[in-house]
């Protein structure tokens, strides 16, 4: 119910509730004996401030809002190794919103590097951009900046009027495909799994879309599992996404795999990426444990 009427709805029972107040007490004056304890009048009025509190109660039980599974200031630092070589860092954080974007209320950047000694033979620097509606229920618009051995300047525009996303990458741009309710990008559909409920064997399912094309997300939630990250342990759920629309050297890979560890609590927090490709296995860590 939205707080206007909410609020209208409360001050007519309390109107009511002091209207028959009033006319009970003018009538009691006027009467030659009280009012008796167990009078049909003062019963009537009795029900009426129950009901009245049970009805109060109700509206600000259903107003109460669940917790977030994250928070504005959110930031997640990650170590990736490549084997046992520290090969770079990477970060992911929720900021306020800066830009003047129709109905965006969250903003997602992931920031990703490479280390001084991965730097000398592929250097790679990454940042990700994603601005989403308050539920997480679709992508508003969609940014990748990446510099190194591979440069891209990547904008996605979303016009949800005409259902559609325009891929731009410096100044190719392409033509403006359809997109289904509920797209996301990649970055935005990882927060979006962090609001849902976990149950082990199920499968979820989201239409994603790099602005190129929109595919069907698949998250398998596998198993519970503890695991240790520095001597802690973490109880997690272990997750693995379908590959088969990832492009770059997953695509390349013959059996690449991904496996993602969240935390099994409400907030359902990034702790560990592993990732089996053709150049090698990748593991990801959570740095700044004091977050858990």
């Amino acid at each position: 119910m939205p707080r206007p009427k909410l609020f209208s709805h409360i001050f007519r029972w309390l109107n009511v509730f002091i209207f028959i107040s009033l006319k009970q007490k003018k009538l009691s004056r006027r009467s030659k004996h009280p009012i008796l304890e167990n009078s049909p009048q003062k019963t009537h009025i009795i029900t009426i401030f129950c009901s009245l509190l049970v009805f109060l109660n109700c509206q600000i039980g259903y107003c109460q809002k669940s917790p977030s599974p994250f928070h504005l200031g959110e930031h997640l630092e990650f170590q990736i190794k490549w084997s046992f070589i520290p090969a770079g860092r990477a970060s992911m954080e929720i900021t306020p919103i800066t830009q003047n974007i129709t109905d965006a209320a969250i903003h997602f950047i992931l920031k990703a590097s490479t280390s001084p000694v991965i730097d000398l033979f592929y250097k790679f620097r990454e940042r990700v951009d994603s601005y989403t509606n308050k539920k997480i229920t679709r992508t508003l618009l969609y940014k990748k900046f990446q510099d190194g051995n591979t440069k891209r300047d990547i904008t996605v525009k979303f016009d949800w009027h005409k259902h559609e996303a325009e891929y731009t990458n410096f100044k190719e741009k392409l033509k403006p495909i359809s997109i289904k309710n509920g797209t996301l990008d990649v970055l935005a559909a990882f927060y979006f799994i962090r609001t849902q409920t976990l149950i082990v064997g199920q499968t979820i399912e989201r239409p994603i879309t790099d602005g190129k094309k929109v595919v069907i997300g698949r998250l398998h939630v596998l198993k519970r599992e503890v695991i240790k990250i520095r001597g802690k342990k973490i109880d997690t759920f272990k997750l693995e996404p379908e590959l088969k629309d990832v492009k770059g050297v997953f695509q390349k890979s013959k059996h690449a795999k991904m496996f993602i560890w969240v935390t099994a609590d409400d907030r359902k927090m990034l702790v560990r990426l592993k990732s089996k490709v053709i150049v090698g296995s990748f593991v990801a860590n959570l740095v700044n444990l004091d977050q858990l």
